[in-house]
């Protein structure tokens, strides 16, 4: 069931991506290395491609939405399983769970987000040739 608007996942997106960005000094795993630049990339990824869909919410309507939403998936996928890709999971509840919650949470948020309302809007229509009337 696809009830999320892509406006409503674009401004979800943008805080997701900001909130794992800070997410190091939040939850106080910035001396963990990999879990800090691992929440860091992957929250500027969040933010930049939230900034390039074609959400009605985006400024630069670059990439279809239905692309942005499978993207999501794998970058979810991807941050829920980094503990123990980049061996931090191994380290305190505090510097994997958020990876692992937050990785869940955005591939949720992907999986029922609509696409169909995301068009692009700042492209002008292809048009074909015009008829002039005569034979």
């Amino acid at each position: 069931m696809k009830f999320l608007s892509s406006k409503v996942h674009t401004i979800i997106g943008l805080v997701v991506g900001v909130l794992l960005i800070a997410a190091p000094w939040i939850f106080g795993f910035a001396d963990v290395d990999a879990a800090m630049w691992v929440a860091v990339i992957i929250g500027a990824i969040i933010v930049l491609s939230e900034l390039t869909s074609t959400s009605p919410a985006s400024p630069i309507k670059l990439v279809p939405m239905r692309v942005h939403l499978w993207m999501d998936v794998a970058i979810g996928v991807v941050l829920a399983i980094s503990p123990w890709i980049f061996g931090f999971a191994d380290e305190g509840t505090n510097a994997w769970l958020p990876h692992l919650i937050v990785g869940i949470l955005v591939v949720g948020y992907a999986l029922v987000t609509n696409p169909a309302d995301a068009t692009i809007t700042d492209r002008p229509a292809v048009r074909g040739p015009r008829s002039t009337g005569t034979a």
